[in-house]
């Protein structure tokens, strides 16, 4: 067992409950196990499996089985239990259960000492038609499927497909996409829609430049300052955010990545403890999408600053159960940033916003971040901090 340090352990055992088993909630379960026996852990999440959500681009390489590991396999290898359940969390609640010390799932009655909300962001929706795609159907379906699905169904010899939001998440679509369609010697159009004039804009200026370029060497068209406004059974729906002019232009399939909105967007004190009313509730922590830290510490919403928040307020329970109870303040920086370009090509940044790295650099430093979490979910903490 890893030493932890402020943390002296009380004599009895302590119950804590994780709603959600995303990154945060997955760095929550194997951080208490990395540093306590003395911990029964139950996870509350709606799916059979735990996504690598942040992934979903391979599928256009690699089967979605690849980005999934079965809930029923983290409790045999950390000896917890995985209700397959989801729950309704809001003030009042949190409140109560912070008062209670137990909640209801289903017809069960869960008691605990800590409880961990870490639920994630949600994607934001579009209304359903047949020729759009939106991220929740690739966590159900590999790209490869959906596209060549799509595609076959299209009496055209040179289709349109489009690509809505230029985050990282549409950005690294749109490339596995155009990589995919040369390696089945698919004839298409790809167009990438956005409502600014630069792609990846919540990253340094010299990402925008680099994939600008790529996308001009690999003949795909841009929209940009352009709002999403809808799909018809042929055509997209645009309008042009300076003269507001409306147009519609061929588009046989469109992909949309609006990006997260978040229903709930928990509040913390630097520890990782939810605070409501300007109140904290000691036995209650967040972490994630869903959670933003009063702490000089990274809030960004991404897998990195979720599993740093995970593992922070894994390490605060110990102690808080503990005899000192002295807690640990977030203070994470975010050390580094990659965007995939397709199979072979990336741009980020390292250690500091101004050194960018691309190609076969960016793309190693990716590789090595996601090796580090594939053994988190074997138990083997390789994080420095």
């Amino acid at each position: 067992m890893a030493l932890l340090p402020f943390y002296i352990p009380g004599r009895r055992r302590i119950n804590v409950i994780i709603v959600g088993g995303g990154y945060a909630g997955m760095a929550v379960l194997t951080t208490l196990k990395q540093y306590a026996s003395n911990v029964d852990i139950t996870l509350v999440d709606p799916g059979a499996q735990h996504l690598k959500i942040t992934h979903l681009h391979e599928t256009f390489r690699y089967p979605l089985s690849d980005l999934l590991t079965p809930f029923s396999e983290l409790e045999k290898r950390f000896n917890c239990r995985h209700i397959q359940a989801s729950l309704t969390v809001n003030d009042a609640m949190l409140r109560q259960w912070q008062a209670d010390r137990y909640l209801a799932v289903g017809n069960e009655i869960l008691t605990f000492d800590y409880l961990v909300v870490a639920t994630g962001g949600e994607t934001q929706e579009s209304e359903p038609a047949t020729n759009v795609l939106t991220l929740q159907d690739f966590m159900h379906t590999a790209g490869s499927s959906l596209l060549l699905n799509h595609l076959g169904a299209v009496a055209t010899e040179e289709p349109f497909i489009s690509v809505v939001g230029a985050g990282a998440t549409g950005i690294q679509f749109l490339f596995e996409i155009h990589q995919f369609l040369n390696r089945q010697k698919i004839k298409a159009r790809l167009r990438l829609i956005n409502a600014s004039e630069q792609v990846l804009v919540q990253f340094p200026r010299g990402f925008d430049t680099y994939v600008q370029t790529l996308m001009r060497e690999c003949c795909i068209d841009f929209a940009a300052n352009t709002r999403y406004l809808g799909q018809t059974d042929q055509e997209i729906l645009l309008e042009d955010k300076q003269s507001g002019n409306v147009t519609a232009l061929p588009s046989h399939l469109t992909l949309l990545f609006l990006g997260k909105k978040q229903k709930h967007l928990w509040s913390a004190n630097a520890f990782g403890q939810i605070t409501i009313d300007h109140k904290i509730l000691p036995h209650v922590f967040t972490a994630g999408d869903c959670s933003t830290y009063r702490s000089p510490g990274s809030n960004v919403q991404s897998a990195q600053s979720a599993v740093r928040k995970g593992k922070l307020i894994a390490r605060n329970i110990l102690r808080h159960s503990g005899l000192l109870k002295i807690l640990e303040p977030y203070l994470h920086h975010d050390i580094g940033y990659v965007v995939n370009l397709g199979p072979t090509d990336a741009v980020g940044w390292l250690v500091t916003e101004g050194n960018i790295v691309t190609g076969l650099p960016a793309l190693t430093i990716k590789e090595i971040v996601e090796t580090q979490y594939d053994l988190l979910l074997m138990g083997i903490d390789t994080y420095v901090i």
